[in-house]
């Protein structure tokens, strides 16, 4: 089965769901972004039936979780949906894998008395509950905590208004060490076993020291050769202190300099995000969401041995930081993807109602990923217009 909600159901995603044959929760937002046609709706009543029974399931977004955890007859998925939504519990479940790691859970109340002088700077503080990098704080001296306390604050009630409770909470929040090392997303699915199979990774590029914003992620089959073994031994010890079983997940992690792998989070029930999980096909030619419900494991030799040399990548472009939204008449969507070598797909985003304006898919050689991330230490206000 599949929930679909907003932000964004990608047509791929749309013609997997109706080829694949997957019942879909019936829901006012489920059939405006799909439009409904060709799609096998189910009230919430066969829904609840079929979760109750273990029926795999698979959410687009962090939004269609509230249906899951409403319905409470599946408690052993909402058990696992609650140790991936809440990053404090994660990181209190995961804790014997990574003993040194130093974390603290914190209500909001509470924040400008707690003493960080116990953390190591850069440290981190994000809502518990959290999504899309929202309310994510880089804290760099100790002197700073003051200054972002009150900023936190002050995003309070933006980030409870935009996005419901069950996605960001801004009541709770999560100090945790700052984690030195490269950054990565792994999209994978659980079996009934426990065995879990990879079917994407992406390396997440940021364009500074202080950047915690997702803008561009991107694949090879440089990556896959170097990460691929690592990382599947790391997710069979995530996955047995979790207990995870019929459960795709896309978990961020960290690799440190000397090669320890220390998770960031991991997002329950889907893999990447606004429906980015679609990257798969565009890299590797395989359809992610028909092997998870399919139970069906890639041939990495064989994939990536069509694919030498090829980077496949993934850019959002994010509304300029500070820029009046109101104030903005459009994009230069052409001049956005002129940026890339060899644009596969843009997806154009409602930036009125969302931090982002575009999505683009694109592939290149490692030249032209050189080039684009240089081209990416700018911000986007070059392709804004303004009113009047």
């Amino acid at each position: 089965m599949i929930v679909l909600d907003y932000p964004y159901v990608s047509r791929f995603l749309t013609d997997s769901v109706m080829e694949l044959g997957l019942p879909v929760l019936d829901t006012e937002n489920a059939r405006r972004l799909t439009g409904g046609a060709g799609l096998n709706f189910i009230d919430e009543i066969e829904f609840s039936a079929r979760l109750g029974v273990g029926t795999r399931l698979y959410t687009n977004s962090e939004n269609g979780l509230e249906h899951i955890l409403r319905c409470r007859c599946n408690e052993d998925l909402v058990r696992q949906v609650d140790i991936c939504k809440d990053k404090a519990l994660f990181r209190e479940t995961v804790a014997p894998l990574h003993p040194d790691y130093r974390f603290a859970r914190v209500a909001i109340d509470d924040l400008a008395e707690f003493d960080v002088s116990g953390f190591d700077c850069p440290f981190i503080v994000k809502p518990a509950r959290g999504f899309f990098s929202l309310g994510v704080h880089l804290v760099k001296s100790h002197g700073q905590w003051p200054e972002v306390v009150r900023t936190i604050l002050e995003e309070r009630e933006a980030l409870n208004a935009e996005y419901p409770e069950g996605v960001v909470d801004a009541g709770e929040f999560l100090v945790e060490a700052g984690i030195d090392g490269e950054e990565y997303a792994i999209d994978v699915y659980y079996d009934g076993d426990g065995a879990p199979v990879i079917t994407n990774i992406l390396h997440h590029h940021f364009v500074s020291g202080d950047d915690v914003s997702d803008r561009l992620y991107y694949t090879s089959a440089r990556i896959l050769r170097e990460r691929l073994e690592p990382f599947t031994d790391y997710v069979i010890r995530m996955g047995e202190a979790c207990a995870l079983r019929n459960f795709p997940i896309h978990l961020e992690v960290r690799v440190t300099p000397e090669g320890g792998i220390v998770p960031i989070e991991a997002n329950p029930l889907r893999f990447a995000g606004w429906c980015v999980a679609d990257i798969t096909g565009h890299a590797w030619g395989f359809n992610p969401y028909e092997y998870y419900f399919k139970g069906l494991a890639p041939d990495w030799e064989a994939v990536l041995s069509t694919r030498e040399g090829e980077v496949t990548t993934m850019v959002i472009a994010d509304v300029p930081p500070g820029m009046d939204r109101d104030r903005i008449a459009g994009f230069d969507l052409q001049g956005f993807q002129s940026m890339f070598d060899n644009p596969l797909e843009l997806r154009e985003i409602d930036y009125s109602a969302y931090p982002v304006f575009a999505f683009c898919f694109a592939r290149m050689d490692e030249g032209g990923l050189a080039r684009l991330k240089t081209d990416l230490t700018e911000d986007f206000s070059r392709f804004v217009t303004l009113k009047g």
